[in-house]
């Protein structure tokens, strides 16, 4: 996305970022990940307002997943083209706007497509992010931001989730679940006004065309990815979801073979080979499938087991996740010590303090379900947001520590590509997974604690992975 970021950006670059442009900056990756979980509670009431079915519900979560991961690469390369605080400027704006409509939609069909446009234009800022940062910063003020930058994405989970549901439950002004899309749009205005006058313009010396076929032909490998398995069971799975699935392996081969026929041929391939086959990235991509797909999967699975079955209110539900926020919070004060001291090792850490936070959770459910609530699950959410922020945090900085300089940022964009990519593959999946099994004599606890001793499982598997980040 980002290449070459030290040597290839404009001799005129600055060589620092403002505590206050670096918050700013990492505004830009809260924002859309806030988006993304903040519906979830909202969802029951969505559906009641507008007459949405279980499928159309889905979509609410799904278009905007689907639209943000499948250009965020492209957000990128036009970041690098045209300016980075440029783009995350119109992205903000957009974001602004869209929120705005998101709230105002008459009826589900007019918020699905409000909702496809506000994750491409947050597709349009995310990658400004971090392309900013490795241009700018380097050092122990790099590893903060980057650290930052993880944190971001947990908090904004845990956060949208808390504050889906206070909003919801507050039903301020009779808005209902319209204002989880209002309370957007302040924020916005602040943090747009604040880049405006802070954030420093950077992008690449050479401006570099799009792969426009590349770019294509990655977004329709995704969407017939992800529309299928988020919609394939509320609509029974009609043969257009298998279809579409089957089309995944091949299209997905075509992609590579362009990606290397364009990087061979001298050009900017949108994914380049040369990158991926990089140690660490791989490492990494690998680290991030297995973190995002899950944790993703819990927060949406989550949500509707507590709210359903375990009968609680949308506020009861979301301060469930507060225990879990204040943990990663903890977690991204020390970050760039924790860095420092243990180095790659700290994800090790992490996997194994996340196995043993998920497990307790589980235990809790089957013991008691469906008596629960925030103050019985209080301590397992708060070891699984420790365990989380240490894998979820340092992931970007300690993979772009072991990624040439000239490739730092082009590398975190197929990180933020992983991970936003993976979030909505987690909801869709993990999500599937466990409907399947609460439609059963399992029901919603029985599932809940199935999806909890998988992410358990995934996690301790991690860790011999995760140890590959550690040798040279």
């Amino acid at each position: 996305m980002t290449e070459p970021v030290a040597a290839a950006e404009s001799a005129k670059s600055p060589t620092e970022l403002s505590t206050i442009a670096v918050t700013t900056l990492i505004g830009g990756a809260f924002l859309p990940i806030l988006s993304f979980f903040i519906i979830n509670v909202a969802l029951p009431s969505i559906g009641s307002d507008l007459g949405a079915s279980k499928a159309g519900l889905q979509l609410v979560v799904g278009t905007y997943g689907i639209a943000n991961a499948t250009l965020v690469v492209v957000g990128g390369r036009l970041g690098d083209a045209f300016g980075r605080r440029r783009l995350f400027l119109i992205g903000m704006a957009g974001f602004t706007v869209f929120s705005l409509l998101c709230g105002l939609a008459p009826n589900i069909s007019t918020l699905l497509a409000f909702r496809v446009g506000q994750g491409a234009v947050a597709a349009l800022m995310t990658p400004q992010v971090l392309a900013t940062i490795a241009a700018v910063l380097t050092g122990s003020s790099r590893i903060r931001a980057v650290g930052m930058f993880g944190a971001a994405g947990g908090v904004g989970a845990a956060v949208g989730q808390i504050l889906g549901g206070v909003l919801v439950s507050a039903d301020i002004a009779g808005l209902g679940w319209r204002t989880v899309f209002f309370v957007n749009i302040p924020v916005c205005v602040i943090v747009f006004i604040a880049a405006y006058r802070v954030i420093p313009e950077t992008k690449a010396s050479v401006r570099l065309p799009v792969d426009g076929i590349g770019a294509l032909l990655l977004g329709t490998t995704l969407v017939m990815l992800l529309l299928p398995l988020t919609e394939g069971r509320a609509l029974g799975w009609p043969i257009w979801t298998w279809v579409m699935l089957l089309a995944v392996v091949p299209l997905a081969v075509v992609l590579a073979m362009h990606q290397r026929w364009f990087e061979r041929s001298g050009r900017a391939a949108l994914v380049p080979p040369s990158v991926l086959r990089l140690r660490g990235m791989r490492i990494g991509l690998i680290i991030g499938i297995a973190f995002f797909s899950t944790f993703g999967g819990f927060m949406f699975v989550f949500a509707i087991a507590t709210q359903g079955e375990g009968g609680m209110s949308p506020l009861e539900g979301g301060l469930t996740y507060l225990p879990l926020a204040v943990s990663f919070m903890a977690v991204s004060v020390y970050n760039a010590k924790l860095q420092e001291r243990y180095g790659p090792s700290i994800i090790v850490r992490g996997w194994a303090i996340q196995a043993v936070g998920y497990l307790a959770c589980a235990a809790v459910v089957a013991a008691r379900w469906p008596d629960v609530g925030p103050l019985t699950l209080a301590i397992p959410m708060f070891v699984i947001g420790l365990g989380a922020g240490l894998v979820m945090m340092p992931l970007f900085g300690v993979v772009m520590a072991q990624v040439p300089q000239e490739q730092a940022g082009l590398g975190s964009g197929i990180l933020i590509t992983t991970q936003q990519t993976c979030i909505s593959l987690g909801a869709a999946t993990v999500g599937t997974l466990f409907l399947i099994l609460a439609g059963s004599s399992w029901g919603q606890g029985g599932a809940l604690t199935a999806v909890e001793v998988m992410i358990a499982i995934v996690s301790i598997a991690a860790i011999p992975v995760s140890l590959g980040l550690t040798r040279k």
